[in-house]
């Protein structure tokens, strides 16, 4: 059920307010005429011993009791984890229990003493072992009885949000062909619905699926993908995936991933699945994407809207046919359709993106413990020598407490040092400035100069090394002056008029920029990502070289690719340094 907030006195103002925003998040407090935000409530059926939607049951005819704001079915494999743990083993067998936000308990409408910081002080060793002679002795008996009394208490819920969402769909899609359109696939709860209900609302199977293969999944995930495929032969379903990089080699190159530096999402996730978009959509108009995001996930994902525009690519249209529903909602669909999931959640999980993500909650990573182990420890292991290679004195009290996913910049990571941009104004010009580079002047880094000009080498002295940069008048904006194979590249700015720079002093920013690129690029296909119009392509040749690449005809010269990121490059940002 939904209620109100009074925005202002902070009180319920009422449970059927009108919605002002056709988004069920907001309405106006009758009382003074503010804001009243939503806020959802599930109850307690004290007969039926179900979550219930709506306040009194409509199978039984009784009151229910406030639960809490949202919640999930535990099944029986994270039910015998959670006995175990208690030291309870098959306690609840035939209870109903259920898990509300804050990764509470409830057992039969009462919640239990459960705390996930008493975890640390579990031998994890002795609950594998005895979660491994017991699940055997497991059963779905008793809980597949509750879900069928869950199923019925909330059958006018299933409908209306169903029916609604199908509805929605099928408007969305009015002016778009199958061709036209995706579903952005993860193995998750939340785009698995998103993919059931679109193919049901549309009454089409050959619906084009996308998934984005991070190499960081769960193998529950790739088992869930591959049945996926079998169950539906008709729907089209391809991977993105990053072949050319490797998560522990990046790590041990610039350190883990953390919660403030997730680089893994731009190099393993949103570069990769930009650039499979791109390659599959490159002649469309317009193309269609069906998200999976809701918007109690998160705080970020709770300023969502349910429609948008791509803000990567020009001509993808974004919609998130699921954005206002709840867990509740996403299990009472997965149950009442008795379509397959991903077995990740029968032991635990509430999320399954990627398995060792510095954003997974402490339940999270002590189910990895148990169900992943080997990977576990060897993750552990990558961490620990990871922070004694950045001179942490108790290494493994600094992985073990997770401050690693606190982690900010490249201090004490040798890679970072690439970021250095060392030069010296010349004395005798101005506006010209003499670079001092890591790395020798090589073709690509020519390469990196086509957003702020057209690319001259016949004007100038090539025994110098000359090379002009033109507007499309035929104006000089930049002269660079390097030979191939020195560390040394003067560079003049002749018009600060390059990549959108409005005066002398950001122009030579925006040349910083491309030199650092030029210094650290490890082919994250972030600038990849960010240019609209198809004309950068970046690719790791076989014996590790970066090839950089910009289309003379394609480039716009808007320079989005030059300042859309801090210094430049993506990678900068990640490993930024305190200077002495």
């Amino acid at each position: 059920m939904i209620t109100y907030i009074c925005h202002n006195k902070n009180d319920k103002t009422g449970e059927n307010l009108p919605c002002t925003n056709n988004r069920c998040e907001t309405s106006i407090c009758p009382s003074c005429g503010g804001r009243a935000d939503a806020i959802s409530e599930i109850f307690w059926c004290p007969e039926c011993q179900v979550p219930i939607y709506e306040k009194t049951c409509p199978v039984c005819g009784q009151e229910g009791k406030k639960l809490t704001s949202d919640v999930r079915p535990v099944f029986p494999e994270e039910r015998l984890l959670l006995e175990i743990i208690l030291e309870k083993p098959f306690a609840f067998e035939k209870d109903s229990v259920w898990n509300g936000n804050g990764n509470n308990y409830f057992v039969n409408g009462k919640k239990i003493k459960f705390s996930v910081k008493d975890l640390k002080n579990k031998d994890t060793d002795a609950i594998r072992k005895q979660y491994e002679e017991l699940k055997a002795q497991n059963t779905y008996q008793y809980f597949e009885e509750q879900m069928e009394r869950f199923i019925l208490c909330n059958k006018e819920r299933y409908n209306r949000i169903v029916e609604e969402a199908k509805g929605y769909i099928r408007s969305v899609t009015e002016n778009f062909n199958i061709t036209d359109m995706f579903v952005s696939f993860s193995g998750g709860k939340d785009s698995t619905v998103t993919a059931d209900l679109v193919t049901r609302a549309l009454s089409n199977p050959q619906i084009m699926h996308i998934f984005g293969d991070t190499t960081l999944e769960f193998p529950y995930t790739y088992e869930y993908v591959q049945r996926f495929k079998m169950n539906h032969p008709k729907t089209p379903l391809i991977s993105a995936r990053n072949k050319e990089k490797d998560f522990e080699e990046l790590c041990k190159l610039v350190g883990p991933p953390s919660r403030v530096m997730r680089w893994c999402c731009t190099i393993f996730k949103t570069g990769t699945i930009q650039k499979r978009i791109k390659s599959l959509y490159r002649d469309k108009n317009q193309i269609l994407t069906f998200y999976g995001i809701r918007r109690s996930e998160s705080l970020s994902r709770s300023k969502y809207e349910r429609e948008s525009d791509s803000p990567k690519i020009t001509k993808q249209r974004i919609v998130s046919p699921i954005i206002d529903w709840m867990d509740f909602d996403i299990w009472l669909y997965i149950l009442t359709s008795g379509i397959d999931f991903n077995d990740a959640y029968r032991l635990g999980y509430a999320r399954v993106g990627c398995w060792c993500c510095p954003n997974n909650s402490g339940w999270s990573e002590f189910l990895s413990k148990i169900h992943m182990h080997e990977q576990s420890e060897r993750f552990r292991t990558l961490l620990i020598d990871f922070a004694r290679s950045i001179g942490k004195e108790d290494a493994e009290v600094y992985v073990d407490d997770g401050f690693w996913k606190a982690r900010q910049g490249g201090n004490g990571v040798a890679y970072a040092q690439k970021s250095v941009i060392s030069f010296k104004p010349c004395a005798t010009e101005e506006n010209a400035f003499n670079y001092e580079l890591q790395k020798p002047v090589t073709e690509e880094l020519y390469e990196l100069f086509r957003p702020f000009g057209y690319l001259n080498f016949d004007m100038g002295n090539a025994r110098l090394g000359e090379v002009f940069i033109l507007n499309r008048a035929g104006k000089i904006l930049l002269k660079l002056q390097g030979r191939v194979g020195s560390r040394n590249l003067k560079v003049t700015i002749l018009d600060h008029k390059i990549a959108g720079a409005s005066d002398m002093k950001t122009a030579e920013e925006r040349v910083k920029c491309q030199l650092t690129k030029y210094q650290m690029c490890m082919g994250c296909l972030a600038c990849e990502s960010v240019c609209r119009f198809n004309a950068l392509s970046v690719k790791e040749e076989k014996d590790g070289k970066i090839d950089y690449r910009i289309s003379d005809e394609k480039c716009m010269r808007c320079g989005e690719c030059v300042n859309h990121f801090i210094a430049g490059c993506y990678m900068r940002k990640v490993l930024s340094i305190k200077r002495e």
